[in-house]
């Protein structure tokens, strides 16, 4: 296991966890973090015993505060490169071969915003808060935001958020449907690992073409999509685990997936 520093790694269940390490720091971005996130993410992509992931800011009053703007916009000669590096975790949240889980604890912030909804689902503790936070700082919103917020919420409350920076409670962002589920906050984890190892007791290539299709339909023509459904369909009948699911069906029991 590599020596972080920035984040935790953990794995239990077929589920592997990523916790932000930096409480002293509001959990926020800075280039180790966003380095070290990668490599989790890759490594947990190329470990096949990883059947779903969770990112969580642990159990202190910060998800994310987004970027450290100590380090970030200090020199903007540099800004570039470090925010690619956050861009990259988004991008590879966004296509992993499993379903990504956002456990917020605490304030979600600017780009901790935005990694919480780059996630695919997204449990909140009962404390959570929701802000944008970028034009209060005279910057324009980034972290994925602008994508992931107008498809979840629509772009009339996407940017009234970016331009109020309206505060969400967790009840609130689970109204608006940025929030999935809201847990009791000494029950987040739990709650948030449970949902993770349930998903990944589940037909894990199935739930990654469900993923990558709903994805793709943004921005496909219906003609497109459609054959992107077949394709994917006529693939997937041929696997092990659907033909575990049928002989299961078949059996009247449970089927047991094994990802392939």
């Amino acid at each position: 296991m590599p020596d972080y520093t920035a984040i935790k790694y953990d794995f239990a269940d077929g589920v592997a966890t990523i916790t932000l390490n930096r409480p002293e720091a509001a959990n926020s971005l800075n280039e180790t973090l966003s380095a070290e996130m990668v490599d989790a993410i890759i490594r947990a992509e190329e470990d096949d015993a990883v059947r779903a992931l969770v990112i969580s800011g642990g159990t202190g009053r910060f998800f994310c505060a987004g970027a450290d703007l100590k380090s970030f916009y200090a020199a903007p000669g540099a800004l570039k490169s470090r925010v690619s590096l956050f861009h990259v975790a988004l991008s590879r949240i966004v296509r992993a071969p499993f379903p990504v889980i956002a456990a917020v604890n605490g304030t979600a912030a600017g780009g901790g915003m935005g990694l919480a909804c780059g996630c695919d689902l997204i449990v909140a503790g009962e404390s959570a808060r929701f802000i944008m936070a970028y034009t209060r700082r005279g910057l324009s919103p980034d972290g994925t935001t602008t994508y992931f917020l107008p498809r979840r919420i629509g772009i009339g409350r996407a940017l009234e958020l970016a331009y109020t920076n309206r505060t969400l409670t967790a009840r609130e962002a689970m109204e608006w449907g940025i929030v999935n589920r809201v847990a009791p906050d000494d029950q987040l984890l739990a709650a948030s690992h449970a949902l993770a190892a349930e998903l990944a007791r589940g037909a894990t290539r199935a739930l990654a073409a469900a993923k990558r299709l709903m994805h793709a339909g943004f921005t496909a023509t219906l003609e497109t999509q459609i054959e992107n459904e077949l394709r994917s369909i006529y693939e997937l009948a041929a696997s092990d685990d659907t033909k575990e699911a049928i002989r299961a069906f078949n059996e009247k029991r449970t089927p047991v997936f094994g990802g392939r």
